[in-house]
């Protein structure tokens, strides 16, 4: 007798119809196997399990905005030999998330800062934490339109809650009010709470000049540094400009 009619509807009604996926090849393994029904069952409970965490994982990261799937197993570490790989290490553990603590990554242009700072984000998904990447502009921009529309209150709260909120590319653009107030109180609210990943082209002294009220930018950096942690990407950029294979020139279009 076929019981597999009588139990899609029943899986379906416990949602458990992720199970009906691999019914079938675990009872022949269970048939080949001569495996007993607890064991049978257990292989079926474990397939389940593995499918709802890989649901989860897969939306951490769509929430999280990544730019692309940037991991720290593709980060290179040899092309800049000064980095202090034992330290980005410790970092992808996520310890600093668990403390809490910030981390504040510096550096120029090209230097690796926002692929660090995705895949540190990425080992963060990959160990349960909700993540949210996003550019210093994005990120204001996003609270403006919540503003506008009547949810900024909702917007604001569930931005406190994240347990990694990474902004990127922090003073690229100078700062505007009301977005220094949003920002100082964005990070007002999350200090010592959760975890807060910072990068951007400026040296660490000279954050507080991307404010437009000193005495806010004081208090919002002050914030941000207290017991962070600090890392500075120096040396080749990794978007230097390839050079022409040897023995060819680049041709230049006719005007």
């Amino acid at each position: 007798m076929n019981p597999m009619p009588e139990l899609t509807p029943m899986l379906k009604q416990l949602r458990l119809s992720g199970i009906l996926d691999s019914l079938a090849a675990r009872n022949r393994q269970a048939i080949e196997a001569k495996l007993a029904y607890p064991e049978f069952l257990a292989l079926l409970i474990q397939d389940e399990i593995a499918r709802r965490e890989q649901e989860k994982f897969s939306t951490r990261i769509r929430r999280a905005g990544f730019r692309s799937q940037k991991t720290i197993e593709g980060f290179d570490f040899d092309f800049n030999p000064g980095l202090n790989r034992a330290f980005i290490q410790e970092l992808a553990t996520c310890r600093f998330i668990a403390e809490p603590a910030n981390l504040l990554i510096a550096g120029p242009c090209g230097t690796g800062k926002s692929h660090l700072a995705q895949a540190l984000g990425h080992c963060a998904v990959r160990q349960g934490y909700d993540v949210l990447f996003s550019t210093q502009t994005q990120l204001l921009g996003s609270l403006q339109a919540a503003r506008a529309m009547g949810t900024y209150d909702r917007r604001f709260q569930a931005l406190v809650r994240t347990p990694l909120l990474i902004i990127d590319d922090l003073g690229l653009k100078p700062l505007r009010s009301p977005q220094d107030e949003d920002l100082h109180d964005l990070i007002a609210e999350r200090h010592e709470r959760v975890a807060t990943l910072v990068t951007s082209n400026l040296v660490f002294t000279e954050w507080g000049g991307a404010f437009p009220n000193k005495l806010l930018g004081a208090a919002t950096i002050d914030r941000l540094r207290h017991n962070a942690y600090r890392l500075i990407l120096d040396g080749k950029s990794y978007r230097s400009p390839k050079n022409c294979p040897e023995g060819t020139k680049p041709e230049r279009k006719k005007e």
